[in-house]
């Protein structure tokens, strides 16, 4: 039988593989053992080169993971993640996309791949291809489309949701907005802030079709500061969020804000963004941008 030579036929392949171990075994779906997949699946695949190491060691600030090759030369493999990432699901997403790397580009990268937090975010493979490949990877065999569209299915999204989702796939938050993002037909964006500037973000198809995105990656941008990101707000109120009117987020519309702040006291922030489903047409962004003109008798009697 061939291998598979894309990021969603890798997961697929697996995916079976899984489906019928913990059917015959009688263990949960969901989440996914990724260190013991990685090394036995590695060992009956490719004996020449099988994963043999799978564990946390302390990496420079920003790593997540690395894959990397047994110094000695016998072939053999390490996944690495980075043991200050305290959160568990980022750190299986991280073990899922090295072992994405391992399949995909293991042999055009015999040196290893060392990657950031940013790779973890970059799934524009006009970018960054590897690195969003990795990711593709990670989130196919973490969350199935057919599960993660039936939990879905007929609901309102919202950070609520999206938590449930991480909880039931074990990745992050972040991870599972970003799989929703590349499914959804919602004009939606993810915004992560640090330190009271947007990080980075990313726009749904929908959404970039309206002209609305932030090339945070090439510029410096500050958080709005009417923003829930960027205010002292509760929890609770981030969670469940607020209606901004038009021209507190990027665009001519009102957006939903949805914002979850890091426990930690790096100044984090993920914000969800709902747009209208409808894009406005030109004419009415026309009139939302047309101010009317006062004359001096108006200003007079203060109309």
């Amino acid at each position: 039988m061939s291998l598979p030579t894309t990021p969603q036929g890798w997961a697929i392949r697996l995916t079976k593989i899984l489906s019928l171990h913990q059917a015959a075994h009688g263990l949960p779906r969901f989440p996914i053992d990724v260190a013991a997949l990685a090394q036995d699946f590695s060992r009956q695949v490719f004996p020449e080169a099988p994963i043999t190491m799978v564990g946390g060691l302390d990496l420079s600030k920003g790593v997540e993971g690395m894959l990397m090759p047994h110094p000695s030369g016998s072939g053999e493999w390490g996944i690495i993640y980075n043991k200050a990432i305290r959160s568990p699901g980022r750190r299986n997403f991280t073990l899922a996309h090295e072992l994405g790397h391992y399949l995909l580009h293991r042999q055009a990268n015999p040196g290893g791949l060392q990657c950031t937090n940013r790779n973890m975010a970059d799934w524009d493979s006009a970018r960054n291809r590897i690195e969003a490949e990795a990711n593709t990877f990670a989130s196919y065999l973490l969350m199935p489309l057919d599960d993660f569209r039936a939990r879905i299915k007929g609901r309102a999204i919202d950070i609520d949701v999206m938590t449930e989702l991480a909880d039931r796939y074990a990745v992050s938050l972040t991870a599972a907005i970003l799989k929703w993002m590349t499914i959804t037909d919602k004009r939606a964006m993810i915004v992560v802030g640090k330190e009271g500037f947007i990080d980075w973000a990313w726009s749904s198809e929908p959404l970039i079709k309206s002209g609305i995105y932030y090339a945070a990656r090439q510029t410096v941008i500050e958080l709005p500061a009417a923003s829930l990101a960027a205010r002292d707000v509760d929890m609770e109120t981030g969670r469940h969020g607020v209606r901004h009117p038009a021209g507190v987020w990027l665009g001519s519309e009102p957006v939903h804000e949805m914002t979850v702040f890091s426990p930690s006291n790096d100044q984090m922030t993920i914000s969800l963004l709902l747009y209208p489903d409808r894009a406005p047409s030109r004419r009415e962004l026309a009139e939302l941008e047309e101010e009317p003109t006062l004359d001096s008798y108006d200003k007079f009697m203060g109309n």
